[in-house]
């Protein structure tokens, strides 16, 4: 249906005006000009929106411009497809997995769910990023690079709520999922330490200390040291600090993600070994190397000597991790929201101001899950990540307490708008129909709404959409989808195919109009169309008499084939005596009959007989035009021979039955 467009609120009459008509999934925007105040308004803008270019007088707007405004643009992205394709799998299999699992096996589950959206996301962004290498267009690079960033930011996103809020690490194990986390997402080193090793003296290299500093703050220990060593093999002079240094590296106590160690036993070892690093750098042991130094005040957890190394960090959650590890490697979960906000304001210093990725991380360490659904459906492009996110939250019991004012929950909500974006794609709305049936509040309503408003530019589209309503008993829909495939094929004169959709719909009148064509296109032509679909009609010609009598007349016509000659003269006289055949039909029937009546063997009784005249003058008898029925020379002559006919039958049928009794 047409919805008139509107003018924004507020807009200058007089001036550019805004107008806007909304659609299933996506909005047309128009800006028109109008000459004068007051004249104009919607009629122009309606006019131009349905791509009218005459207005009227000085009403016409010197120039308009339709924009189409889409509700879900990413959809329409071909390099996305895996992404909605490959997650609508793990969404589904996260929707069958089985409840009854409970404790560390659940958890290990979702964690497991978790893991495999962001496989999918990562093999996404990898291809989008081969995309943009390949590509010679400009434009298409810079559209390819801006999605590989978004992809980048959404994993980023979701692996540190997977560490949160599906796995919630705790102490201890939380530590090691946050480096974990930070070297899998800063990965500016790997280039850097590949150019550091190819050298011929690595250690003389530019970069050597810039690498060393950066697996320390990542927590690398064991390449850190490796480095290292080729620094004291190339100077024997440091040779000593070295060993100090690696021997510092090596004992630092770390988390287990085992229960190998409590966390009071973990302090303890990592206060005797801070003790040991402060006693050395107090002694001066470094004094000669300013590297080897400001190595060890990391390690001491100097929050000036990590500062120092901003550059090499490049972001504030880079150092919150390694400020953790290196002063507070213990840290609780409810913990890290202090500790994050003071990392943020200590390594952006009042330069600049956070982005909405900063805002969005900052609200996950705080354990605001809904700030973060909230930022996320703010500043990404799609619904994808919110809808996708709250669903595996909402199966970890975390959203439970939390509806939304109109009566959805939070997940529902996201789902459904996620799926009404599918469904504006021409081949992704198959995916669409699943999101709704796991939507148990709103999802049949929506998938009603959306289902009838699928393009059935195909047949087999048509078929498609038909098997998704008849599965879900959506029978309003599957009438509508009948009617409308049947229309299309009758407006083609395909009146096989508009048989067959109008039954499947179970629309009598319908079956009636087409029923009424094939018997017309019979006349005409003198054989039927689509003879396999009449003859394998079976219950369903039922439906309507007009589709009974059609079906029985084609019977007829077979056993008349078959010359199976007196069961096609009794079924020739039920379907005009039964009252089913229409009137404008009588006259082909009784000529049909003339050939059975002219046969060598006598085909109908006496009874019959007379039942056939009868039918006969109740046709010229009745017939409203019957004037013109007596001036047209052909049917004249039609009555007359089947009168004759009848007569003579008659008369054999007497001489037959008398000579049958007299015997």
């Amino acid at each position: 249906d047409t919805v008139p467009p509107q003018v924004v609120p507020g807009a200058d009459p007089s001036s550019r005006q805004l107008c806007f008509a909304w659609g299933p999934a996506e909005v047309l925007v128009c800006e028109t000009l109008f000459g004068r105040e007051g004249q104009g308004g919607v009629g122009a803008a309606a006019r131009a929106l349905t791509g009218s270019v005459a207005g009227t007088g000085d009403a016409a707007p010197s120039s308009s411009r339709v924009f189409v405004v889409r509700k879900d643009q990413d959809i329409y992205i071909h390099t996305l497809r895996k992404l909605f394709n490959e997650s609508h799998g793990i969404f589904m299999g996260l929707q069958r997995s089985e409840e009854e699992l409970a404790g560390k096996s659940r958890k290990a589950q979702l964690v497991q769910v978790s893991k495999n959206y962001r496989s999918v996301i990562r093999a996404c962004m990898e291809d989008m990023h081969q995309a943009a290498v390949s590509t010679q267009d400009p434009a298409l690079q810079g559209q390819y690079s801006t999605q590989v960033s978004i992809l980048s930011a959404m994993e980023l996103i979701w692996n540190l709520c997977e560490i949160l809020f599906v796995e919630a690490a705790p102490a201890g194990p939380l530590l090691l999922r946050l480096l974990d986390w930070v070297r899998l997402h800063v990965c500016d080193v790997d280039s850097m330490v590949r150019e550091v090793l190819s050298s011929e003296s690595p250690s003389k290299h530019k970069l050597f200390w810039n690498v060393v500093d950066i697996f320390v703050l990542q927590g690398r220990m064991d390449e850190a040291r490796h480095l290292l060593s080729k620094e004291a093999s190339a100077n024997p002079t440091s040779m000593n600090m070295y060993r100090i240094l690696d021997d510092l590296m090596k004992k630092m106590p770390v988390p287990s993600l085992g229960n190998t160690q409590t966390l009071t036993e973990l302090e303890l070892k990592w206060q005797h070994w801070h003790e040991e690093c402060q006693r050395y750098l107090q002694d001066g042991t470094f004094a000669s190397n300013p590297h080897m130094e400001s190595i060890c005040k990391v390690l001491l957890g100097d929050e000036d000597a990590i500062l120092e190394k901003k550059e090499l960090m490049t972001t504030w959650y880079h150092f919150l991790v390694t400020r953790l590890l290196y002063s507070h490697p213990t840290v609780k979960p409810m913990e890290l929201r202090f500790y994050a906000q003071s990392s943020m304001d200590l390594f952006l210093g009042g330069e600049s101001s956070p982005e909405p990725l900063d805002m969005i991380l900052m609200a996950a360490f705080e354990f605001e899950m809904h700030q973060v659904i909230k930022e996320c459906s703010i500043v990404l492009s799609n619904w994808w990540f919110v809808a996708h996110l709250t669903d595996l939250l909402d199966h970890c019991k975390l959203l439970q307490s939390h509806n939304l004012y109109f009566g959805s929950n939070m997940r529902e909500f996201l789902l459904l708008e996620y799926a009404s974006g599918l469904f504006s794609h021409h081949s992704l709305w198959q995916l669409g129909v699943d999101y709704f049936d796991h939507c148990p509040q709103y999802g049949r309503v929506y998938l009603e709404l959306h289902i009838e408003r699928v393009p059935l530019s195909t047949e087999q589209k048509a078929l498609k959409v038909l098997r998704i309503c008849e599965q879900r008993q959506m029978h309003e829909q599957v009438r509508s989808v009948c009617k409308i495939m049947a229309m299309k094929a009758l407006r083609n004169n395909r009146l096989g195919s508009a048989l067959s959709w109008s039954i499947r719909a179970k629309d009598a009148a319908f079956a009636t109009l087409i029923s009424d064509r094939f018997l017309k296109d019979y006349c005409e032509r003198g054989c039927f169309s689509d003879l396999d679909l009449i003859d394998n009609l079976g219950p369903s010609m039922l439906l309507s008499d007009r589709l009974t009598f059609l079906g029985k007349y084609r019977e007829f016509h077979r056993l008349y084939g078959e010359k199976r000659f007196p069961e096609a003269a009794r079924l020739l006289l039920t379907l005009m005596t039964a009252h089913i055949a229409p009137c404008s039909f009588w006259m082909t029937l009784l000529t049909d009959a003339l050939p059975l009546l002219e046969q060598k063997e006598v085909i109908f009784s006496a009874e019959q007989t007379y039942e056939l005249m009868r039918c006969l003058e109740d046709l010229t008898a009745g017939n409203p035009d019957k004037q013109k029925f007596q001036d047209d020379d052909v049917e004249t002559t039609k009555v007359e021979m089947l009168r004759l006919a009848l007569a003579r039958n008659l008369a054999r049928v007497i001489v037959k039955e008398g000579t049958v009794d007299g015997s």
